[in-house]
């Protein structure tokens, strides 16, 4: 029998890495997106679309992505994310697909998605959960993690969708903006009611 497959997403900012190492080390193999994305993006054949949509120089004389230039044009209208999303996210949804399977057999599996709900990436999961921060708090971090400018942190905020997206779709909501203690204990807590009711189905 295969183990759960949880969920887990939010906004950029709102903590979700603590979340995630939480329950890696309880136990989860983890499932990182960003991290597929990243080896999607190298491909050959979304490295073409992309140059096709966001321009030649996003690619250098070495056949190397420059990240930072993709994203500042990706992000700069929610239009404009849409499409990075739409040439990307197929590729990404099967290799997630294909990893959740194999690794579930074995363990648990957290599957870190941003786009958890937008991609269809739920689909493959028995239970969701997202962790919410206010805009205040997630810019102060952003800002602070990836040395970036305020506009450009809220560029990338803007590109993703408001609390109420979140709240009306995940089965548990974790507040990110506790204290790192509380947050660690919750989503303990969290992890355990998941495996209680996957254990009494």
């Amino acid at each position: 029998m295969s183990k759960p497959v949880i969920g887990l997403t939010g906004p950029t900012g709102a903590g979700k890495s603590t979340v995630c190492a939480v329950w890696a080390k309880e136990g989860c193999a983890v499932v990182d997106a960003d991290r597929v994305a990243r080896e999607i993006t190298a491909l050959p054949e979304c490295l073409a679309a992309l140059r096709a949509e966001y321009g030649e120089d996003i690619v250098n004389s070495e056949g190397a992505l420059n990240r930072e230039l993709l994203a500042a044009r990706a992000f700069a209208t929610p239009q404009k994310a849409a499409r990075l999303n739409r040439i990307t996210n197929p590729l990404i949804l099967k290799e997630i697909r294909d990893r959740a399977a194999r690794l579930s057999l074995r363990q648990p599996v957290v599957l870190d998605v941003p786009l958890l709900f937008e991609s269809g990436a739920d689909c493959l999961c028995g239970k969701t959960a997202a962790v919410l921060a206010p805009r205040e708090v997630r810019l102060a971090r952003i800002v602070k993690r990836d040395g970036i400018s305020e506009e450009q942190a809220l560029a990338r905020m803007s590109a993703q969708p408001e609390d109420e997206y979140y709240t009306r779709r995940a089965d548990y909501v974790l507040n990110g903006a506790s204290s790192p203690e509380e947050l660690v204990q919750a989503a303990k807590t969290v992890l355990a009611q998941i495996f209680g009711e996957f254990h009494e189905t």
